[in-house]
């Protein structure tokens, strides 16, 4: 079978032209893509990331006017719940307030709450490090049939300095109806925000009294993998590219990014001779910490790998105060150890077709954020045909613990081949060879990194 019937057998397949699809390499265009469409929008606008800035001087009022604009426009916003309540006057739920104070109706607020935080356990642990726990992570950007996909928030930096990967799919409907769709059923399982006459916070409501918040394990899993079953096609695709999106929810056991994973290694082993030239991936992760599975997918198979991580620096965590000044040392040592096994399989050498090589990105002024992707490319001369993109960080927070989409496009267009390839170097452009070897970890970081791990 080929590799996009045996992705087709499991995964939602979404068909569509390369001609409507542009990569996006720079947090400005990003920006100005996103504003752009929410001007042009006339029956919805739907975006779900972590949260929304309160420095985010630009969005608000751009949607505010387009609300203004057109009674007929909706606006749905899907954001995690601890992320978006944190405490002070800088909360990100307060930037919400003036949209739902002037157009109600039709403004739907959803927050999204990890389950995995129960009991007692939401009183005793602090605001912020709850989200320790799990978070609603999708970055799914939509206006009318226009969708972004990128691993970007909607605060101040991701538009400016700090770097992701956003596509942008122009006028595709089944698409943005099936992104729209996917977040309609979580805003089922979310809290609900209303604005309030009497007092200046806003109301937050759990919409279903049948059901604690912290028991929807099966009602979610039960939701999605319906969801997920409801579109699964067998028809034959004549566009030149195919979109698959991908769910993980390890806490609901909805686990697709691992299979689709499994999908694409297991076909590149059952493909490898040695009269074959062999394929080259690049993965990147602004947080790099490989799922162990996902590791020893890696060393086991035929593909070469380059690795692109954030140098500490260029981690957005670096300068922090408190614990999280350690979360870029706490990285250097999960690479460390990436590295060992890397040595330990015997795929360290240069000399090797299939050799495991690591770099680290760093660009003056400016965090790395680009979250889990992949690019595979037959050959180390030859364009990508897939990439995977979305939210994951495709470690174990990712895999565990946070509510991820993702997509892996496959696309036969040698434009968009083209243009993937551009966008790897242009990440490629700030990246050296990795020098976290030598860096010290401090033995109070290796303490907290053995405890949390899996929360990195």
């Amino acid at each position: 079978m080929s590799l996009l019937s045996l992705l087709a057998a499991t995964q939602p397949a979404i068909p569509l032209p390369a001609s409507a699809i542009r990569v996006l390499n720079s947090p400005s265009s990003f920006h100005s893509t996103l504003i752009d469409i929410v001007r042009r929008a006339k029956r919805r606008v739907f975006l779900s990331s972590l949260y929304l800035g309160a420095s985010e001087h630009d969005l608000v009022p751009s949607l505010d006017t387009a609300l203004r604009q057109n009674d007929r426009l909706h606006l749905h916003l899907t954001l995690d719940y601890n992320r978006s309540t944190r405490p002070g006057p800088d909360s990100p739920v307060l930037a919400l307030l003036p949209l739902l104070r002037a157009h109600g109706p039709r403004v739907h607020v959803s927050l999204f709450r990890s389950p995995n935080l129960s009991g007692p356990m939401t009183t005793i642990v602090p605001p912020r490090f709850n989200e320790g726990w799990g978070t609603w992570h999708p970055k799914i950007y939509g206006a009318d049939d226009d969708v972004i996909i990128t691993g970007a928030n909607l605060n101040k930096s991701y538009f400016t300095n700090r770097q992701d990967r956003y596509i942008h799919f122009n006028a595709q409907p089944n698409l943005a109806d099936y992104c729209f769709s996917f977040l309609q059923l979580i805003s089922s399982f979310s809290y609900n925000i209303f604005s309030s006459s009497a007092t200046d916070a806003p109301i937050i409501q759990w919409p279903d009294p049948s059901i604690q918040p912290w028991k929807i394990q099966s009602k979610v899993h039960n939701a999605l993998s319906k969801f997920q079953a409801s579109r699964l096609t067998h028809s034959h695709h004549t566009d030149n590219t195919v979109l698959f999106p991908i769910i993980q929810g390890g806490q609901f056991n909805i686990r697709e990014e691992e299979r689709t994973l499994s999908t694409i290694f297991n076909y590149l082993a059952s493909q490898h001779s040695s009269h074959e030239p062999t394929p080259v991936m690049t993965w990147t992760s602004g947080y790099f910490g490989l799922y162990s599975p996902y590791q020893d997918m890696i060393l086991k198979s035929p593909a070469a790998c380059e690795v692109i991580a954030a140098g500490p620096k260029a981690n957005g965590f670096y300068g922090s105060r408190g614990l999280s000044g350690l979360i870029p040392e706490g990285y250097t040592l999960l690479e460390q150890r990436f590295m060992r096994a890397v040595r330990a399989a015997g795929r360290l050498s240069d000399q090797r077709d299939d050799a495991v090589t690591l770099l680290e990105w760093e660009k003056p002024g400016w965090t790395y954020h680009a979250k889990g992707s992949i690019w595979l490319s037959p050959s180390k001369d030859s364009l990508p045909v897939l990439t995977m993109f979305g939210s994951t960080n495709l470690n174990s927070r990712s895999a565990n613990l946070d509510t991820e989409l993702s997509f892996v496009m496959v696309t036969s267009s040698k434009a968009l081949q083209q243009s993937l390839h551009d966008e790897v170097c242009n990440l490629r452009r700030w990246a050296g060879p990795w020098r976290g070897a030598d860096r010290k970890v401090r033995l109070r970081t290796k303490a907290i990194v053995g405890l949390v791990g899996g929360m990195l």
